[in-house]
């Protein structure tokens, strides 16, 4: 991911100030952006921020921030960002720059699901994630697999190997990236308890088979998930994998 580099100096590590009314209500949130005046967004790229325990978490597209932040008088100042170092195209790379000055000091307001930040040059347009992009469900949503994760280490899917997997009424059809077939899994609202799965028995190159393993390795006994907008986590304790829900047709 890259080293960390300071943006700008130092800020006061404190919880935000909330509005009267407590509309300002942040914390636990994550916004994406919708729209932006002053600046384009560069086609392709959305901008999130997520508050949490008075540190604020930045991506502007390419590089992640993150730091303390304080709210007061309806005035977010985070001037204290640090900040990876990946060289990325330049356009994202402008908006970082752009996403960090604004973050420095901007006025923030919060109306319904809506948060907008603005500095009288740059005026930011979020959406609540929850509400611009909200979970799939874990059920009847397809799932291709786009990663693989052992220990600490986060491989992709080789080239030309696509495995999935659908979970409906209790039955798991699965491709396990050469061979497929199913069985039996019990949902409930963090866990998922699979029976035995049943596969075909074709011959698995060196590619497909890596996957396949790692597949039945992780989908194995009661395990852990989390959803975030289109993207499925399966937690196998050593093991886990990352999904990403299949486009509607």
């Amino acid at each position: 991911m890259g080293t960390l580099s300071t943006v700008s100096p130092g800020a006061p590590s404190t919880a935000p100030t909330h509005s009267a009314d407590g509309t300002l209500a942040l914390d636990g949130k994550t916004y994406l952006s919708t729209d932006a005046t002053g600046v384009t967004l560069v086609p392709g790229s959305r901008i999130r921020l997520t508050f949490k325990d008075g540190s604020l978490g930045a991506n502007g597209g390419c590089n992640l921030m993150s730091g303390a932040y304080t709210i007061t008088a309806d005035r977010l100042t985070a001037p204290q960002m640090a900040m990876t170092e990946m060289a990325c195209a330049e356009p994202l790379m402008q908006q970082d720059q752009w996403l960090a000055r604004l973050l420095g000091g901007a006025t923030i307001a919060l109306v319904g699901d809506t948060l907008t930040l603005d500095d009288g040059t740059i005026r930011l347009m979020l959406k609540d994630r929850e509400v611009a992009s909200p979970d799939k469900p874990i059920e009847g949503t397809q799932w291709i697999l786009d990663g693989i994760v052992a220990g600490d280490a986060v491989s992709s899917v080789p080239a030309g190997v696509t495995a999935s997997m659908r979970i409906k009424d209790g039955r798991l059809e699965l491709n396990a990236g050469c061979n497929i077939g199913g069985g039996s899994v019990t949902v409930t609202d963090d866990t998922l308890a699979f029976g035995p799965i049943g596969l075909t028995k074709r011959a698995c190159e060196r590619g497909p088979g890596a996957v396949e393993a790692a597949v039945l390795t992780t989908l194995a006994g009661t395990v852990r998930y989390t959803i975030e907008a289109d993207v499925l986590t399966v937690d196998g304790g050593d093991s886990g994998l990352t999904f990403r829900a299949a486009p509607s047709p």
